[in-house]
C-alpha cells in the first residue's frame, strides 16, 4: 500500500544520527562532551513548579478552551504590551503545545498549495519541513557571515515572486545568534507591507540577548502588525522546554483559523502547564537576568577560545545560546584516511576522535559550519574545546 507522499517528502533529522552515536558511546562508559543542547541547562524555577502543584491540588486537570485559559491569555496580552509595545485582545492569542505547534498552525492557516515562504539561511531546521507539511514551498535566501548572517531587504526583494505568501524572521536566531536591529526590521516591515506579505516572527529567544535589545517587527505600525504573526513561548526564557507552552498573537481572522486547526488536532495545551505559565509571566524576571548573565559569560569564553583554535573561526552571537563555527578550512581534506566532505563528516570525525558531540549545520542550510550550544557548564565548554583543539593540532 502506498503511503503519504507528503510525509515521504519530509527530511529526517540529520542531527539525530550524531546524537544517537553520542548517547550510545555514553552507555558504553565513554566520556562524551556534548555541545548539542537546544534548551537551557537551568532547572525550571521553584515558584513555577509550585504553581503546577497548586493547580493539580485545586483540581485544574480537565480540558480548557482550545486556545488556552483566559488567565494565561490575559498574562500574555500584558506581557506583549509591557515588553513589546504590542496591543492585542485575548481573542487574538492562541496558546499551543510549544512554539513549534504555533508556527505549524500558522502555516496551515495562511498557506494554500504552492504558496512560497521565504526563509533566511541558516535557519532552524524545522522551518522548511513545516512549510512542506502545510503544502507550501520553502524558498531559501542565503545570508552571509560578512553581514552577521542577517538577510537584507535587497535579497528578499529579489526572492519575492507572485507566489510569495510569507517571510519567516527569527530574531534572535537559531543557529547563528544574530539579532536584527530596529532599522533592519523596519526595512523588512516596509517590504512586507509593500508586497502584502505575511511575517512569521519567531521570537522564542527574545529574552536571551546580550548585545542590543529585542524589537518585535509587529510593533512599528498597524499595517505590519496586521500582517505579522508573533510567535513566542515559555521554553527558553523560563527554562520550561518540557512543559510545552507556546503561543501566537495575530489578527482575529488568523487567530480564529489557528484555533479551529488546533481544535481538531491537539485541542488545548497541557492544563497544568498553562497555570504554571501564568505564574511565570506574572512573577519577576530575576531568573531570566541570572540566566542571561551566565550565558553571556559562557558566550564570551567560547567565542574567544574558538577563534584561537587553528582553522576555526566564529562571530560573537548577540543572542540565543548557540555559536556557529566556520569549518571550511577542513572541508575537502583527507583526515585519518577519510575525506571531510562537509559538516556531517566533520562532526562524526570530532565525535569519534575527540569524544565531542557537535551539530552539523547542513540541516540548518550551510554545510560550511557546525553549531555549538553553550547551554552547558563552563567546565564542559573548556574541556570540549581543549579536546577539539588537541585533535586539530595533530592533523
Amino acid at each position: 500500500m502506498k503511503l503519504s507522499e507528503k510525509a515521504r517528502s519530509i527530511s529526517p533529522s540529520l542531527t539525530l544520527d550524531i546524537t544517537a552515536k553520542a548517547n550510545k558511546m555514553r552507555t558504553l562508559g565513554i566520556d562524551v562532551i556534548g555541545f548539542g543542547a537546544g534548551e537551557p541547562d537551568f532547572d525550571t524555577p521553584d515558584y513555577i513548579k509550585k504553581a503546577a502543584i497548586e493547580a493539580i491540588e485545586k483540581g485544574y486537570t480537565k480540558y480548557t478552551p482550545t486556545s488556552g485559559i483566559i488567565e494565561l491569555k490575559e498574562a500574555i496580552v500584558s506581557k506583549l504590551k509591557n515588553d513589546n509595545n504590542l496591543s492585542y485582545e485575548t481573542s487574538e492569542i492562541v496558546v499551543s503545545n510549544g512554539a513549534k505547534q504555533s508556527i505549524y498552525n500558522t502555516l496551515c492557516a495562511i498557506l494554500n498549495p504552492g504558496d512560497e515562504v521565504l526563509i533566511p539561511s541558516p535557519y532552524w531546521l524545522s522551518y522548511p519541513e513545516m512549510v512542506k507539511l502545510a503544502n507550501g514551498v520553502p524558498i531559501f535566501v542565503e545570508t552571509d557571515e560578512r553581514n552577521n548572517f542577517k538577510v537584507t531587504v535587497e535579497q528578499l526583494e529579489k526572492a519575492i515572486s507572485d507566489r510569495t505568501k510569507a517571510i519567516i524572521i527569527n530574531s534572535p536566531n537559531n543557529p547563528t545568534g544574530a539579532v536584527y536591529n530596529e532599522t533592519e526590521l523596519k526595512n523588512i516591515a516596509d517590504l512586507a507591507v509593500k508586497h502584502n506579505i505575511f511575517i512569521i516572527s519567531d521570537e522564542i529567544y527574545e529574552k536571551l540577548i546580550y548585545d542590543g535589545k529585542h524589537i518585535s517587527i509587529a510593533s512599528f505600525n498597524d499595517k505590519i502588525k496586521n500582517l505579522t504573526v508573533v510567535i513566542n513561548g515559555m521554553s527558553k526564557a523560563y527554562s520550561m522546554t518540557g512543559w510545552r507552552i507556546g503561543y501566537s498573537a495575530s489578527n482575529k481572522e488568523i487567530a480564529s483559523l489557528i484555533n479551529n486547526i488546533q481544535s481538531h488536532t491537539t485541542s488545548n495545551p497541557n492544563t497544568i502547564a498553562q497555570y504554571a505559565s501564568v505564574r511565570a509571566l506574572s512573577t519577576g524576571n530575576d531568573i531570566i537576568e541570572n540566566m542571561v548573565n551566565e550565558f553571556k559569560q559562557r558566550r564570551d569564553y567560547i567565542v574567544e577560545r574558538i577563534n584561537k583554535i587553528d582553522g576555526l573561526t566564529c562571530l560573537k552571537p548577540q543572542g540565543a545560546f548557540y555559536v556557529i563555527v566556520n569549518i571550511s578550512k577542513y572541508i575537502g581534506m583527507n583526515i585519518s584516511g577519510k575525506k571531510i566532505n562537509g559538516s556531517i563528516d566533520f562532526a562524526n570525525f570530532v565525535l569519534e576522535k575527540a569524544k565531542v558531540a557537535v551539530i552539523p549545520c547542513l540541516p540548518f542550510g550551510n554545510d560550511n559550519y557546525i553549531r555549538l550550544s553553550y547551554a552547558t557548564s563552563i567546565q564542559n565548554i573548556e574541556e570540549g574545546l581543549n579536546r577539539i583543539e588537541n585533535l586539530l593540532k595533530n592533523i
